[in-house]
């Protein structure tokens, strides 16, 4: 029978691959999770955070303690690696492009990092390569954010936004009308803070889809997530998302073109808005996994994490399919003080609750602690259950008096 190695051969391939060594850029629940997968498959990694108690301090073969502007931290992981990786994008790219440019390897690509890094480079990277975007410009004053504002296609409400930085709502500022929009520019640091203005898309549903890209281009792309948020933090996703079937399809067409546009190797997450008449627009792009495809982890053949570690590591990707309905909901800290997880023996009354609790120290209002996943015979059933799961489920601080 023809083989396409010889016995020996075959074990020096796998070994090659095997032996990797991972280093990853920030040590937070991300960078843990991708851990867990990574060790399952015997690689060696090293973590770089400046905090000595980050989640992925004690499972990390070697923890570089250093802030993310050290660039002399950046090389030390670069040095005991050979595929280098983050796990969020406000880190130092320019450090990583010299790192990219002496041949080291890190994925996702530096290029593809710099240009996500920046709101306004992302969306005018996507609109130039025909991905549908909300209308945008950047904005330098007052009075241009109402004359973009006057555009017809444009109008109030609309969305303010810094290019650089922001997550979870923070870089962000919604204007009703004219009457906002010099608290709006001033709230965001308009005059010293780079700022652009984007149309407001009136949504139906927002939706998120984790895709994957190895190095060869080879692309898989999972189901498309509904997602629902709180004061501008994720807090409940279910998959299957609740739209219909020609806008799945699109949104799954969309996510893979967005891959190639950006020449991704690893996992991605591209936001999207969902309308009522099924058009699609594309809100951000994240070049790492993300918070709303922690589902896959109990929903789905291969999670986003193990596929995201395939991906950099050049190992062929696993199935992206639904198991069954799966709803996520995140675990936010109650208020500020040591972290203490209360009420995971009342949960677990129900076999099919899944709780994780990142290991963070510090508990913080509104800070994410944990998230809870269902999995069910039906969308609805999973809800109930994750609902009444975390109404159980707290990450309280505790302080501490001598």
């Amino acid at each position: 029978m023809d083989t396409l190695y010889s016995p020996k051969e075959w074990i020096l391939t796998s070994m090659d691959i095997i032996s990797k060594r991972i280093g990853i850029v920030g040590g937070g629940q991300l960078g843990k999770m991708m851990i867990l997968e990574a060790k399952r498959l015997g690689f060696y990694v090293v973590t770089l955070d400046p905090a000595g108690d980050c989640p992925s301090h004690s499972i990390s073969d070697e923890h570089i303690a250093a802030g993310f502007d050290n660039p002399g931290a950046y090389v030390q992981l670069a040095e005991k690696t050979d595929v280098i990786t983050y796990e969020f994008e406000h880190i130092d790219a320019a450090v990583l492009d010299l790192l990219e440019k002496k041949g080291y390897t890190i994925y996702p690509s530096v290029e593809s990092l710099k240009i996500i890094q920046n709101k306004y480079r992302q969306k005018r990277m996507l609109h130039d390569n025909g991905i549908p975007v909300p209308g945008f410009c950047l904005v330098e004053s007052i009075g241009a954010i109402k004359r973009f504002a006057e555009k017809d296609s444009v109008g109030y409400p609309l969305m303010l936004k810094t290019t650089l930085g922001g997550y979870d709502g923070k870089g962000n500022a919604l204007i009703y009308g004219d009457e906002d929009v010099k608290d709006a520019f001033q709230l965001l640091g308009g005059g010293k803070t780079e700022l652009m203005a984007e149309e407001y898309v009136s949504f139906d549903k927002e939706v998120s889809i984790i895709a994957c890209r190895a190095i060869d281009g080879t692309r898989v792309v999972y189901p498309v997530a509904e997602n629902i948020h709180k004061d501008s933090i994720l807090d409940v996703s279910i998959v299957p998302a609740r739209i219909e079937s020609p806008a799945q399809i699109l949104v799954s067409e969309i996510a893979g073109r967005v891959m190639d546009v950006f020449a991704g190797v690893g996992a991605f997450c591209v936001e999207m808005f969902v309308k009522k008449n099924g058009d699609v627009f594309v809100n951000e792009v994240a070049p790492r996994p993300h918070n709303s495809g922690h589902y896959t982890i109990e929903g789905c053949f291969a999670n986003q994490f193990e596929n995201h570690i395939r991906a950099i590591t050049g190992l062929p990707f696993g199935s992206t399919r639904l198991i069954q309905p799966t709803v996520m909901v995140n675990i936010l800290g109650e208020n500020n003080g040591a972290a203490r997880l209360t009420g995971l023996d009342t949960a677990y009354s129900d076999p099919d609750v899944h709780v994780h609790f990142y290991g963070k120290s510090e508990s913080r209002a509104g800070r994410k602690m944990g998230h809870i996943t269902v999995i069910d015979d039906t969308v609805e059933g999973a809800l109930r259950k994750a609902e009444m799961a975390r109404k159980n489920v707290k990450v309280v601080g505790i302080f501490c008096l001598e």
